[in-house]
């Protein structure tokens, strides 16, 4: 198992299974994404060219297993900026955003989430930046579509330091699998 930064051509190359990785594991609950190949090489492709981005890719003989991302919440889609605009608790100038950390379920619990949160911090503090945050999708818990079996990431999050701020909601939309059009999805942001 690696755990690599990457930037430029690296990280192009790897664009096309980063956009797999993501509709595979954001098709499961709690997101229930219905992704598009092209949209995602698109998005990432992006991501991967905005001032003061961090993307690490983990691998396991070769193969891409995960992926973590990073960006200062300047740099973010309006959606994402909008509860931290006017806040006074906040400045977008003194934030990362922290992307996705994504982990094929197999790589799980082998230290590799505080790993990514590791470098991830580790990159705010390069970049002067002494806030980060994240969002979650907002699923009931009678959500028909939730597994038995799923549990939430909230302990780990709380054991990373980051508190939960239900004052701090956005909404983004997306297709949810099944479905024939995008819907509003609530975002609730966590923040250290």
């Amino acid at each position: 198992m690696t755990v690599t930064p990457l930037t430029g051509q690296e990280l192009q190359a790897v664009i096309p299974d980063l956009a797999r990785l993501r509709m595979g594991i954001f098709r499961d609950f709690p997101y229930l994404y219905e992704g598009n190949q092209q949209y995602e090489e698109q998005y990432l492709s992006t991501y991967a060219q905005a001032p003061g981005m961090f993307v690490a890719v983990a691998r396991d003989a070769g193969r891409v297993v995960g992926v973590s991302t990073a960006l200062p919440l300047a740099h973010e889609t309006a959606e994402v900026q909008r509860p931290f605009l006017n806040h006074p608790e906040f400045n977008v100038q003194d934030i990362l955003y922290l992307g996705e950390s994504l982990l094929l379920p197999h790589y799980r619990g082998r230290g590799l989430g505080h790993q990514f949160f590791d470098l991830r911090e580790r990159h705010a503090r390069t970049l002067g930046l002494n806030v980060t945050t994240f969002c979650a999708v907002q699923r009931p818990e009678n959500h028909p579509a939730r597994p038995a079996s799923y549990r939430p990431l909230h302990a780990f999050w709380r054991s990373r330091g980051y508190t939960e701020r239900p004052d701090l909601t956005t909404e983004m939309h997306w297709q949810d699998v099944g479905q024939s059009v995008e819907t509003p999805h609530e975002m609730r942001f966590w923040v250290k």
